[in-house]
């Protein structure tokens, strides 16, 4: 028998993903940082918790956990210690983040845990399961592909977790991979219309996981993140890169982190239900070869749910080896399509000459 933890679980996506999880039959321990929030979810649900905090003794509170789903952001500053608190346990770790600095730091530790025979795989959510399959996808198609650009197009709502993560990385710019390497650029820069699957919409070029995890699944040099934008708030993005240093202050972010911490909830069953996500991705190489992908899931927050609980029970009832991955490297494309809610896959070839 395996055991797993669920960390950060009264926060939106952790307490959906803790209900989904026993509805499955799963038992997961609950974890976080207050007793007095976390013992009456798992008082509900009839399941184990724990309490601690996220430091250099986390280690001594995961004896006997083989895998920890870790959802308590900002995971910027949360990560570091419970992926190194797994690997000194000896437990799997998986997170729900799409931040490029996790995934980098993840990355890093790539030989260590292939020497522990432990798994580190960030990104089990929507970000970046749809786009991070999309691209292996695009990849196979287009085996010499030197050029990615990966997007989505969603109305699902905003959880307060999300907004939190937003507002950690204002002033922060856009960043690309350019050549294999992570480059910072002025958000707005890049701009393009796409048809994520809804029609043509005007799209920004943004700092999303996929500029990190996308090369490592695909090797692709290239790689660029998508969403829609009308062109006058693209527009506005640019001209607000001179205000970088004031948007990035404390005094900017500490006031909007308690609004949010104060107002927002996160959107209900029936939003959720009602908000279909279109995930869009295109290769490109040196010839001029295009591949275009398109695939329909669920909404953001529904599969994020999906996707990390399908990825922990297969981490728990498999064998895959040791390191750092991310999940298209792990389970392959088909991942995505095998989730509630996920259509099939559809690429379309373009040649040079013809319009894409």
């Amino acid at each position: 028998m395996t055991t797993w933890l669920l960390y950060g679980a009264t926060g939106y996506t952790g307490k959906l993903i803790a209900q989904e999880a026993v509805e499955r039959g799963l038992r997961p321990v609950l974890a976080g940082r207050s007793k007095e929030k976390v013992q009456p979810i798992a008082e509900e649900l009839g399941l184990e918790f724990r309490i601690f905090e996220l430091n250099n003794q986390t280690a001594e509170h995961l004896k006997g956990i083989d895998l920890v789903l870790h959802c308590a952001g900002p995971f910027e500053k949360t990560s570091k210690p419970m992926i190194h608190a797994c690997l000194e346990a000896g437990a799997h770790y998986l997170d729900i983040t799409g931040e490029i600095s996790v995934f980098e730091h993840t990355h890093s530790l790539h030989k260590e845990a292939q020497k522990k025979n432990i798994i580190l795989c960030s990104g089990v959510g929507f970000d970046v399961i749809p786009t991070d399959c999309t691209a292996l996808k695009l990849k196979q198609a287009l085996p010499d592909a030197v050029e990615l650009a990966l997007g989505f197009d969603s109305d699902s709502g905003i959880s307060p977790g999300t907004m939190k993560t937003m507002v950690e990385g204002l002033g922060g710019g856009n960043i690309i991979r350019k050549d294999g390497q992570l480059t910072a650029v002025a958000i707005g820069k890049h701009q393009r219309v796409i048809d994520f699957g809804r029609g043509q919409k005007s799209a920004m070029a943004i700092p999303w996981g996929d500029v990190a995890t996308a090369y490592y699944t695909t090797g692709i040099p290239n790689i660029t993140a998508w969403i829609p934008t009308p062109k006058p708030a693209a527009k506005a993005a640019l001209l607000m890169n001179a205000a970088s240093p004031l948007l990035s202050s404390e005094k900017v972010k500490q006031p909007l982190l308690k609004w949010i911490e104060r107002r927002v909830q996160g959107p209900d069953q029936e939003e959720r239900a009602g908000s279909t996500a279109y995930i869009w991705g295109q290769a490109k190489n040196a010839d001029g070869v295009v591949k275009t992908c398109r695939i329909d899931t669920a909404n953001v927050y529904d599969l994020t749910v999906y996707g990390a609980l399908e990825v922990t029970e297969r981490l728990l009832s498999g064998d895959y080896p040791g390191g750092s991955w991310t999940p298209a490297a792990l389970f392959g494309p088909d991942l995505l399509e095998s989730l509630p809610g996920s259509g099939r896959f559809e690429i379309d070839s373009f040649y040079p000459g013809t319009a894409n």
